[in-house]
């Protein structure tokens, strides 16, 4: 059936090792754009954030102030001048819980507020990508991979939905905090402020050489995962071919080399991004060593107070811990940008032009067609087409006929607008086929392919595809004229019957009757029946041709077919050979000529 396609690669390659992102910048600002209208909810997010990162840095404080309560009224009582304070302590301490507690609870309200915003953003992508998909020209995906698509549908959303929901909120809490534990240690003691401060470029250093190395792999990730998803649907899709060769250890090798390439750029970015907590770790304790230092000799000296310097230290914990979360929001934030990017890569995709300036109507398709002087290629340098013309007048049966590679399927897809003619046109009823809506286009065509395609769902629902507004008489009435029906009424659940994913529970020939009941119930004006007969034994083919029949019946029709015996009544017969017609005529016009026609019939005739 696929004749003269382009070829169509195993996986996307972009990535695969160590590519960076082709426009960080750009990614981020298109994402800030998309997030333009959750401004409000951003707001009350960075709020809410803000408010409970100051309550949590405030704590250390009051807490050193408990401290200093307690250990002030030990010495008294032990040199007998008074008794600990536990009344003022209790109030400090009852403070602080009131002070935590708001803390949680405003960090519950910015969670629930930036889950709900990221996770509309994602349904809002998914459904930009699905409307997308209908929008795309079929080369797209002649050229692509479906597991790649569905991963940017999956992977790719899902990694932004969870990067967005992570690191905004730990952006705002990470800066909050870093500044509010500055100026908390001021408050306390600028001289061991400076001292902290001074482990500060060391911890950027850290921070910027592993940021600086994992991004590429962050990147790789998001493409190897999309390219081991387009191997997993390939493979599993086409399982039936592969065990029929025997190609079962090439698919494993081909998935391990994939699956490696995606172990080295996921473990590679996991394991930098990892380093991160032991050596801002070691870099913080570097940072106690000398507050500890220097805060005993300030606590010697009488200038500062023990509860201070219980409260300083866990502000020096409170000053490297932000650095290491803004660091690992740098590499969310990489991985989000690398998903992103995939994302408004296919959203910014070529699309077909859907409508056109004072459209003709579709009702003004009746069935007259003339190709005139047709030139096209897949590749604009490599012409398959050179010269086509041909008129078909209304309710005409015309068969298209050659060896593969002739350019019959080529034809059909230029019919129906999945791909423009290079120069010459093509007319129904008087007007160019630009002049229409594609979708207007196409709802003067009906189809019955070789590669029958139904979904889960009913019988009936099937059929009634072809119509969605037909009644349930309707479809059993098409089934009827598509010689259906009595086998649908042998199944167990009659046309309730569930099809079910690979609509494997019924057989070829049976699926092929429902798609030729599913093009009846269409009701179009034009019939196209590409190879819909070539894989069902003769017995089942002269069921589908007597359907077929019925279906052309008042129809202009046109038919491709390799076995030459089902098109012998065609009112026209066009003959292909390297993307020009050769010989046209009727089966015992062709015959008489006795030239490649009649080569083509007389040899399947030998054969068979």
């Amino acid at each position: 059936m696929a004749e003269n396609r382009p070829a169509r690669p195993m996986g996307r390659r972009r990535g695969a090792r160590g590519e960076k992102a082709k426009d960080f910048k750009g990614t981020i600002r298109k994402l800030l754009h998309y997030m333009g209208g959750y401004r409000i909810a951003i707001l009350v997010v960075m709020i809410f954030a803000a408010g409970s990162t100051i309550f949590t840095v405030i704590g250390p404080k009051i807490l050193g102030n408990a401290t200093t309560e307690l250990f002030s009224g030990l010495i008294r009582k032990l040199s007998g001048q008074g008794s600990i304070d536990f009344a003022k302590i209790g109030r400090i301490l009852l403070g602080l819980i009131a002070m935590y507690a708001a803390s949680a609870l405003f960090a519950f309200i910015q969670g629930w507020t930036m889950t709900t915003v990221s996770q509309k953003l994602c349904r809002r992508l998914r459904e930009e990508i699905s409307q997308k998909i209908n929008r795309m020209p079929l080369k797209y995906f002649e050229k692509n991979t479906v597991g790649d698509v569905l991963s940017r549908v999956t992977n790719d959303v899902d990694t932004l939905g969870m990067g967005l929901n992570q690191s905004i909120t730990q952006l705002i809490t990470s800066v909050c905090t870093l500044i509010g534990v500055v100026i908390m240690m001021l408050s306390i003691s600028p001289l061991m402020t400076g001292i902290t401060v001074l482990i500060l470029p060391l911890s950027l250093l850290i921070v910027a050489a592993i940021v600086k190395k994992s991004q590429k792999y962050f990147v790789a990730q998001q493409a190897n995962l999309g390219k081991i998803d387009g191997q997993i649907e390939e493979t599993f899709s086409g399982h039936n071919i592969v065990k029929a060769f025997n190609r079962e250890k090439t698919e494993v090798g081909r998935f391990r080399e994939t699956n490696r390439m995606l172990y080295e750029s996921a473990w590679k970015s996991q394991f930098l991004s990892g380093l991160m907590q032991p050596l801002m770790n070691f870099v913080s304790n570097i940072g106690y060593v000398a507050v500890a230092i220097s805060g005993a000799m300030l606590a010697s000296a009488g200038t500062i107070t023990i509860g201070d310097i219980t409260a300083f230290i866990q502000y020096v914990k409170s000053f490297t811990q932000p650095i290491t979360q803004l660091a690992q929001v740098s590499n969310m934030l990489q991985s989000m940008a690398a998903a992103a990017e995939r994302i408004f890569e296919f959203l910014e995709e070529e699309e077909e032009t859907e409508s056109v300036k004072d459209p003709v109507s579709p009702s003004v398709i009746r069935g007259e067609v003339s190709f005139e002087h047709v030139r096209f290629g897949y590749d604009p340098s490599k012409i398959i087409i050179q010269d086509f013309n041909c008129e078909v007048r209304q309710g005409q049966t015309v068969a298209i006929v050659g060896p593969t590679g002739a350019g019959k399927t080529t034809m059909i897809k230029l019919l129906m607008r999945f791909y423009d003619v290079n120069s010459g046109c093509i007319r129904l009823n008087g007007h160019k086929l630009d002049e229409f809506d594609r979708n207007g286009l196409r709802s003067g065509f009906g189809m019955v392919l070789q590669d029958t395609w139904l979904f889960k769902g009913t019988i009936m629902e099937n059929i009634r595809y072809g119509r969605l507004d037909a009644t349930d008489e309707e479809v059993i009435e098409a089934a009827k004229k598509a010689r259906a029906d009595k086998f649908i009424r042998s199944l167990p659940d009659g046309y309730q019957m569930v099809v079910n994913e690979e609509a494997s529970n019924i057989s070829q020939g049976q699926k092929q009757l429902l798609t030729i009941a599913r093009a009846i119930l269409a009701d179009n004006p034009i019939m196209i029946l590409d190879e819909a007969t070539s894989s069902v034994d003769t017995r089942t083919e002269q069921l589908i041709q007597t359907a077929m029949d019925q279906l052309m019946e008042g129809r202009t029709s046109f038919v491709i077919a390799h076995r030459l015996s089902t098109i012998r009544n065609a009112d026209l017969i066009l003959v292909m050979k390297d993307g020009n017609i050769i010989e046209q005529g009727s089966h015992d016009e062709l015959i008489e000529k006795n030239g490649f026609y009649a080569d083509l019939y007389q040899s399947q005739f030998a054969t068979a």
